[in-house]
């Protein structure tokens, strides 16, 4: 299937994604990864949640932990421009036969709930609490020292009709991946940011969250959180990497939070704001799309992802497959 046509004025701004809810079943071991190790700074802590930012974002969380009997991953949040897009949202999701509802979260304000046509939850946004600038305090910097929430990466059991969806709202693809033989999307990348992705999309039981992403400065910062792990018992958690994405040109690290989210950090992308930028088209086979310098990913990074809570995945409809490593 075609690429579809980008919407460059779409029926509500959306800015950027925001964060995510992860449940979690053991508050003070995912404090001590996700703090301690990654270097995501404590903004608030009640009623088992833990709320998290990275050192640039001014927001009150990028990340909020949950206590509960079993892993899983919630709602998918996003930022818009002002109050009157979320009416707008709540309008044109449901010409798009989405439901919506309204809910209430802590230090944001109104929020619209919704899902994309696979189950995949959502909610948007306009005001969260503004918290003062961190990001010059470097004594404060540890871990990886993580900048900012970069990213989701969901599995899809059918990314062509994940693409069109988020295509009417206003996401654009930058780079994507199709099946040589029948022309089906495998993967796709999608932004509003102007970044290579906001969310993106995976071939595979779905829907599934594959992972969060948080930008860092420097190759440097990975290589010191590699020596970290590797030194406070975390080393199994190393999942890929380090290497270089060919789709992104990112350089990238995958590792696995104490109840197996998967995290990327990951610099080194490029600028996708003009309206007129054409997305980059990759042979599924070319190993290089995985890493420009050829190595393939484990079969562990096709196959295992965070479950969002309640919802049901499904095999996908396409049956291509990538080169996995051995």
């Amino acid at each position: 299937m075609p690429l579809p046509a980008p919407i460059l004025h779409p029926p509500f701004n959306t800015v950027r994604l925001s964060h995510t809810v992860f449940d979690v079943t053991d508050l003070k071991a995912s404090r001590a990864f996700w703090s301690g190790t990654l270097g995501l700074q404590v903004t608030a802590e009640a009623e088992g949640r833990l709320f998290l930012r990275a050192m640039e974002e001014r927001g009150h969380h990028c990340i909020v932990l949950r206590e509960a009997k079993l892993p899983a991953a919630n709602a998918l949040s996003f930022k818009v421009w002002e109050e009157g897009d979320l009416d707008r949202a709540k309008d044109a999701l449901e010409m798009l036969g989405r439901r919506t509802s309204w809910v209430e979260r802590p230090y944001q304000g109104r929020t619209l709930a919704s899902s994309d046509p696979h189950g995949v939850p959502v909610e948007f946004y306009a005001r969260m609490d503004r918290l003062p600038s961190i990001h010059q305090n470097y004594a404060a910097y540890h871990g990886v020292k993580p900048l900012r929430i970069d990213h989701f990466n969901c599995f899809s059991p059918n990314v062509d009709e994940s693409v069109a969806f988020w295509n009417t709202l206003g996401f654009r693809v930058t780079e994507y991946t199709a099946d040589e033989d029948t022309g089906a999307l495998w993967a796709a990348w999608m932004h509003r940011k102007g970044g290579v992705h906001d969310i993106a999309f995976t071939n595979g039981l779905g829907p599934r969250l594959h992972h969060t992403a948080f930008w860092v400065s420097t190759p440097l910062n990975i290589i010191d959180l590699l020596d970290l792990m590797a030194t406070t018992g975390y080393v199994a958690n190393i999942e890929r990497g380090p290497g270089r994405h060919g789709i992104s040109n990112a350089f990238f690290l995958y590792v696995l939070d104490p109840d197996g989210h998967r995290i990327e950090l990951y610099c080194s992308d490029y600028q996708t704001v003009d309206p007129d930028h054409e997305p980059i088209h990759w042979d599924l086979k070319d190993p290089r799309r995985q890493t420009l310098w050829g190595a393939p990913a484990p079969r562990s990074w096709f196959e295992n992802g965070s479950a969002f809570a309640g919802i049901a995945p499904r095999e996908p409809d396409l049956k291509a497959a990538p080169i996995v490593a051995p």
